[in-house]
């Protein structure tokens, strides 16, 4: 039987809206919720992939455990493996304390998991050490509105996107790393084209593509540059005196220290131009409502708080918060990170929004749990919860739904943590993250379409969420495996409290549990339920008992959640990165998004088409600092820093000024030979968010000096024996220097894997490589060998048809062999062609890239329609292009631009 299901998609915080169609207990496709209001329908190409990750691929299905690190998992039963974790904890917090053991948990969780984990670690254990990889994105953002409005609230909504005037953008690219918003950012623009738009950004990425002013910032000179748009403001007279007598303090300090930070100043520090500054100023003063969009470029800092709260400062210096199209709008970057940070889900926090450090706070929540006391002692955040683990001051760590031996920085740091530690309990949807080597305990969890429970998107918007399939194998409910060790944890330490504790039979009853927990609070949502969720779809909070509705926009009364009902200006002062470039290492380097992958790629990594336009990690610089390096494009370089070095391959990049490069985040040592960009980057945090400097760190780049290439590209029936393949193809990649092991496909997903050493390498790996591709013996085989050149190559046919190629000391035909493959074009007749070292295809077999991945369209599809006459519109009209998630549409626009360049009689 089929049905069609509400749920939203997993990924980043917009919270989209999905329908989950659903056949016979399987998954079979997904579409955006025309209904829900948060994207009206869209999807990105990751939200409309998510059905490909939900065919059991990769699954964790049953508990397992480890006798030694050593040994591979066996299999195990939920009653064995919970009494073993219970009776490991219990032995642990019996002879060391409740402080020797740690919680690491996600902000893909639903809130009625979080509030569970919370309530087990601070109530029922007596240690705040739980936290999460919000850390990691949005503890900055967090502590930023606290210290300025009072509360961790943003004031915004989408709607305001349309309302905007001026719409100031920094530290975020949404082109990519949020779409929908990004597509909303262009319909506001065609409807208002007078919108000024700013963007702040190192990098000339694709949103500050279509921006009226690009401010290349030097990194981390963010505060330099807000407080000399404060100075512009105050010395121009563009600032709302009333309100800021009204409705704030702290301004006259500020007032003063900003007197000293000119635009010449801050120029010199930001590198950009004195009157670019001045006009920026301006414009988000005198164009419109103005409205700041904000992320990780802020937040992953050493002195984020700070940079969020000088961003705030032009708001509330301006009276542009609380109304239309205007206020400080932070971008969340994982899906649920508001409801996590709604219950307490972080090592300073208690549920709804309550402090840990408050006594008061401590005692409410004591109370409505029903235990004596709630701890005092701040648990350990993020970074310094791995720390102790590698002192051993923590004994055991149970990480849920995230990846930490591939998403925190230093990664040697964090991998000799969880090699040290007693005891480490993983609870997952996947079997084979980085995390799970480290595991001594595997609980299966439940993933996408199989959970029921709420999540909280970045404006504040409550959604419920219904399953569409069973949960599969043996996985259980993240809510349901952290109620049952509870219940047996408590046994074991003799706690009298445990029934009372964790009572719950559905998600329903931790919800209504968590409204209760609410009341009179600034996020109150005493009116909403499961019911009225269902009837009336998402709601925003505050949705306080006798509500008609949530509130769209906050402290449009100018009132804030402080003690006296004032916002505050904090003196804050410009400070540069932790680590400066200096002689040894004179770049900087910036990590970010891809926009069809995901964090770690532990669910993406999936899906053959979300390789299709980044299938390898590549360094991208400036190409005035690759000349004097003597790099070309595709060349394989060496990037070191003062903890690790990583090999990847080099591109030239127009849009990076001399002295910075870009690294995407997401690879790690499932697709690489190496942890990734966070081997390189340092772990040092802000004072007051304890959030670590992911985003910087200084690094040389120089030719790695691995002469030999080596590449394999297979062919497979389906996308199952593909990942069966690449995990295969995994195991290769830590015999090199260089090693990368990815997918891509169209109508046939492949593997591709690629290699390089200093050397040519024997006949046994040659034969270990063909082994692991499924490309081994003689039978179909083609093979061309030079052993003077150390040349050998292979290409296996079957019935007349190409399956694979497997290429050593040349692969010049890399590109469009693994394209012809994907297309299945390379005819029999041409299959000759497959060993020639040349990178020019031959006519039958085209390149082609897929630019709208949602539409599954390619680049020579969008040129011929071009050639025959097709603008933007008729682009849309006849092949459906851009009208997906709009992610693809500054390729498409560069392609049209090239067009019109190259045949201006056609313009």
């Amino acid at each position: 039987m089929s049905q069609e299901v509400k749920s939203t998609c997993c990924y980043c915080g917009v919270g989209c809206g999905v329908l989950i169609r659903s056949e016979d207990g399987v998954i079979t496709g997904v579409r955006g919720d025309p209904d829900h209001p948060a994207n009206r329908g869209r999807l990105c190409t990751k939200g409309a992939s998510l059905h490909l990750t939900a065919q059991g691929h990769g699954r964790l299905l049953h508990p397992a455990w480890r006798p030694t690190r050593e040994q591979p998992v066996q299999r195990s039963d939920w009653a064995t493996a919970l009494d073993l974790a219970a009776e490991r904890f219990a032995a642990i917090i019996r002879e060391h304390g409740p402080d020797a053991v740690a919680f690491y948990i996600s902000g893909q969780l639903l809130t009625e998991d979080y509030y569970v984990f919370n309530k087990l670690a601070k109530g029922l254990i007596g240690t705040n050490n739980v936290d999460t990889n919000s850390r990691l994105c949005m503890s900055s953002a967090v502590a930023g509105y606290k210290q300025t409005l009072g509360a961790d609230a943003p004031p915004c909504c989408y709607e305001d996107i349309a309302a905007a005037g001026t719409l100031l953008i920094a530290g975020a690219n949404p082109a990519l790393a949020h779409p929908i918003v990004f597509r909303q950012i262009e319909d506001a623009r065609a409807a208002n084209p007078a919108m000024r738009i700013i963007v702040v950004d190192p990098r000339r990425s694709e949103t500050a593509a279509i921006a009226d002013l690009h401010l290349a910032i030097r990194p981390g000179t963010d505060i330099a540059l807000f407080n000399a748009m404060l100075h512009v403001l105050i010395a121009e007279d563009r600032i709302d005196r009333d309100y800021i007598a009204a409705h704030t303090d702290g301004f006259a300090p500020l007032a003063e220290l900003v007197g000293e930070c000119t635009p010449q100043w801050a120029a010199a520090i930001c590198g950009v131009a004195a009157e670019d500054i001045v006009r920026a100023a301006r414009w988000f003063a005198c164009s419109g409502p103005a409205l700041s969009l904000y992320c990780q470029g802020l937040n992953q800092s050493a002195h984020g708080t700070h940079n969020n709260a000088a961003i705030i400062h032009l708001h509330l210096a301006t009276g542009q918060i609380g109304k239309p199209g205007a206020g400080p709008f932070s971008l969340t970057g994982q899906p649920n990170a508001m409801g996590g940070r709604e219950v307490g889900g972080l090592a300073n926090l208690l549920s709804a929004h309550r402090d840990l450090a408050n006594p008061a706070h401590r005692a409410e929540v004591a109370a409505l749990w029903g235990i004596p006391s709630v701890p005092a002692r701040p648990g350990k955040a993020a970074v310094d919860l791995f720390k102790a683990l590698a002192s051993g001051e923590i004994k055991a760590v149970w990480i849920a739904c995230t990846n930490p031996a591939q998403s925190l920085p230093n990664q040697a740091a964090v991998r000799a943590g969880l090699a040290r530690a007693e005891f480490v309990v993983l609870q997952e949807t996947f079997a084979d993250t980085d995390t799970a080597a480290y595991a001594d305990l595997l609980l299966p969890a439940t993933g996408w379409g199989e959970k029921e429970g709420t999540v909280t998107n970045s404006e504040r918007r409550i959604t419920r969420l219904r399953s569409a399939v069973p949960a599969p194998g043996e996985a259980r409910h993240d809510w349901q495996i952290v109620v049952d060790f509870g219940r047996r944890l408590g046994q074991k330490l003799g706690n009298p409290t445990v029934d009372r504790l964790f009572p719950y039979k559905t998600a329903e009853a931790i919800f209504t549990e968590h409204v209760a927990t609410t009341r009179g609070r600034d996020l109150d949502i005493g009116g909403l339920s499961y019911a009225l969720l269902e009837q009336r779809g998402p709601q925003q909070w505050p949705f306080p008992e006798g509500a008609t509705s949530g509130r769209q926009r906050l402290y449009a009364d100018g009132r804030f959640p402080t003690a006296d009902g004032r916002a505050r200006f904090v003196a804050v002062r410009h400070q540069a990165t932790v680590e400066q470039p200096d002689a040894a290492r004179p770049l900087s380097l910036l990590s970010g998004r891809l926009r069809d992958q995901w964090h770690g790629m532990s669910r993406t990594g999936l899906v053959p088409r979300l390789f299709n336009l980044d299938d390898e990690p590549c360094l991208a610089m400036n190409g005035d600092d690759m000349r004097q390096r003597q790099l070309a494009d595709g060349d394989l370089v060496r990037v070191s820093g003062a903890r690790a070095d990583i090999v990847v391959r080099v591109v030239a990049e127009a849009g990076l000024a001399a002295g910075r490069c870009w690294l995407p985040m997401h690879w790690g040592s499932r697709f690489m030979n190496s942890a990734g960009v966070n081997a390189l980057v340092g772990d040092a945090v802000d004072p007051h968010s304890q959030q670590p400097e992911l985003k910087h760190v200084a690094v040389e780049v120089a030719a790695a000096g691995l002469t030999y290439p080596l590449a394999a590209i297979r062919r497979c029936a389906d996308v199952g024996e593909a990942l069966r393949l690449l995990d295969a193809a995994r195991t290769l990649l830590p015999g090199f220097a260089y090693a990368s092991a990815g997918l891509y496909g169209r109508a046939s997903p492949l593997v591709v894997w690629r290699a390089a050493a200093a050397a040519p390498v024997g006949a046994d790996l040659l034969a270990r490589i063909d082994d692991c591709l499924g490309l081994a013996g003689d039978s179909g085989a083609i093979t061309y060998r030079d052993a003077r050149r150390g040349i050998d190559k292979k290409a296996v046919v079957d019935d007349g048809r190409l399956r694979g190629v497997r290429l050593a000391g040349e692969t010049a035909a890399l590109a469009w062999l693994r394209q012809a493959l994907a297309e299945g074009e390379l005819d029999a007749a041409l299959l000759r062609f497959a060993l020639v070292p040349s990178a020019t295809p031959p006519v039958s077999a085209p390149p082609r890239r897929i630019v709208c991945k949602c539409a599954d369209v390619s680049d020579d599809q969008i040129l011929a329609a071009t050639a025959a006459g097709a603008d933007l519109a008729g682009l849309q009209e006849s092949l459906k292009c851009g009208t997906f998630c709009g992610g693809c549409m500054p390729d498409i626009k560069r392609l049209l631009s090239e067009q019109v360049q190259q045949h201006p009689e056609a313009a």
